[in-house]
């Protein structure tokens, strides 16, 4: 079948089996490999994107069901060669030890922050719940999303 839809905002259309999940479309057809495929069962979250703004792991999702939406991946959130605040965030705390986790984590810290600017500790640790990170104890991971918060987009950052 023929499936197309908008990845970061281009237009790819492509012929492939019914059953191919959203994440191998991503990275096969799509040629982006920052969304990492963990599980196959919805519990590492290491393949989060957005479909239409909403975070979904691209895992469990057919990619018949995103034809015709806008997936955002973890290369989408870096603008004319400037990295988003929550990239820069995770680079400035070290939120981030094998990499594995950390696109999903992104996208999820993203999608939190642009739902709630100055979110909590707490508020941070209850939206990254769903995804594993099975090298750090989060604490490096929960202040990169502060950080991020404390630094908007278009916000200059000194060194």
């Amino acid at each position: 079948m023929e499936i197309s839809m908008n990845i970061n905002g281009k237009p790819i259309t492509r012929d492939m089996e019914a059953r191919t999940l959203l994440v191998h479309y991503i990275r096969e057809d799509g040629d982006l490999r920052g969304t990492h495929w963990g599980c196959d069962t919805s519990n590492c979250g290491a393949c989060v994107v957005w479909v239409d703004g909403t975070p979904v792991k691209s895992c469990t999702v057919l990619a018949a069901s995103a034809a015709g939406h806008d997936i955002t991946t973890v290369e989408g959130l870096e603008k004319d060669g400037t990295l988003d605040p929550i990239q820069q965030g995770f680079i400035e705390c070290h939120g981030l030890q094998c990499g594995f986790c950390t696109p999903g984590m992104m996208m999820t810290g993203r999608w939190l922050l642009d739902n709630n600017p100055k979110p909590s500790e707490a508020e941070i640790r209850e939206c990254i719940s769903g995804q594993l990170c099975r090298c750090t104890g989060y604490k490096n991971i929960v202040e990169s999303i502060q950080w991020a918060a404390e630094h908007p987009a278009g916000e200059e950052v000194s060194a």
